[in-house]
């Protein structure tokens, strides 16, 4: 089984095309800023740009204060995930108040681990999860126990790590189960970080409607 992880890879422009946590997100024209419908009505701290094969996953998580929105809810309006055609996006214009933007922009490279069938075999009561077991193994070296694993932002494709069915989203449009497209981790370190308490961050979309919902564990 492989699983594509997003690895860390230094600084990148605010405005690059390239898949990248922070920096301005690149919309259409004519795009308005969203804000949270959780509990303050500011404007959301938007995440990350992530090119996918039919256009741009934009992420948005509210981070203001008091910090009492529900992002661990798909559907209570503290996130917003957009999914925008690739060609003429532009830079959005950023509001002036709210926490809008993170400290750093940070480029993330592709890397696709392959597991061995014997990796994924039950230990237990319970199966490993191919996300988990991808990201606890990232390039880990013979005397360094931890390995690497800050490096890791997230991943592309596969299947919601330990999400129970019950908690994937539905489409606000057609009413349809939602696709699962990325993980998103708090990032490499606190100055880059995408603050989520701690937790994981779930991308999910309806390609038909180009329709996005994001949650937290």
């Amino acid at each position: 089984m492989q699983t594509e992880l997003m690895i860390y890879d230094g600084p990148a422009p605010a405005d690059a095309d390239v898949p990248r946590t922070g920096g301005l997100p690149l919309a259409p024209a004519g795009f308005d800023w969203p804000v949270c419908g959780s509990c303050c009505g500011e404007p959301l701290r938007f995440f990350a740009h992530l090119p996918v094969e039919d256009g741009v996953l934009s992420v948005f998580v509210c981070q203001n204060d008091p910090g009492g929105c529900e992002t661990w809810d798909a559907t209570a309006g503290a996130n917003r995930v957009h999914l925008f055609p690739r060609e003429g996006l532009l830079p959005v214009a950023v509001p002036e108040t709210g926490l809008t933007l993170l400290p750093v922009t940070s480029a993330i490279r592709s890397e696709v681990v392959t597991l061995a069938p014997e990796e994924l075999e039950p230990d237990g009561d319970l199966d490993p999860d191919a996300y988990d077991v991808a990201r606890a193994g990232w390039r880990r070296e013979p005397d360094e126990r931890f390995g690497k694993q800050r490096e890791v932002l997230g991943s592309l494709g596969g299947e919601p790590s330990y999400l129970p069915d019950d908690r994937r989203p539905d489409c606000p449009s057609c009413a349809g189960a939602m696709e699962f497209a990325a993980h998103l981790e708090e990032g490499f370190e606190a100055r880059t970080s995408m603050n989520l308490g701690g937790q994981l961050g779930y991308v999910f979309v309806c390609r038909p409607c180009r329709a996005g919902a994001f949650l937290t564990d």
